[in-house]
């Protein structure tokens, strides 16, 4: 259902999230903890951090980490940045024009799951993945 940019993303984010605020997390050890080709994930990471979801930092001990606390980061924040989810989706069918008023064969019951997967990005937050066991300890100061 996702692009393979989504679902690095995606799986990126969360795996940046099990991690915690402690230290970021480097290009490469994600890479390689991902499976994700280096440079592929690079041009991801950067978008990811261009549009508020990531904080990056240079240099030694440099790297990656949410700039959005997990229970705030919905997955639609992440995922919208490479596929569209909801309104304006495209006809799972691939006609140029496909709508309620002129609708292809799968419309209405496509409109239904996509609504349904649009939701679930929507309601859902990287927190809600992590699990309780892998959720990072909130510091309170």
């Amino acid at each position: 259902m996702l692009s393979h940019t989504a679902e690095y993303a995606l799986r990126t984010v969360l795996f940046i999230a099990e991690r915690g605020d402690s230290e970021p997390v480097s290009v490469d050890e994600i890479a390689a903890a991902l499976r994700i080709p280096r440079n592929y994930l690079s041009k991801t990471l950067h978008r990811l951090a261009h549009e508020g979801v990531l904080l990056s930092s240079r240099g030694k001990g440099g790297g990656f980490r949410l700039a959005v606390p997990p229970e705030r980061l919905r997955l639609l924040q992440v995922v919208e940045l490479f596929d569209r989810i909801g309104a304006g989706r495209q006809c799972l069918l691939g006609r140029p024009v496909c709508s309620d008023q002129r609708a292809c064969e799968a419309h209405a019951r496509w409109k239904d799951v996509a609504g349904q997967l649009a939701a679930f990005f929507h309601e859902t937050t990287v927190a809600d993945l992590l699990g309780e066991s892998r959720r990072p300890i909130a510091v309170r100061g």
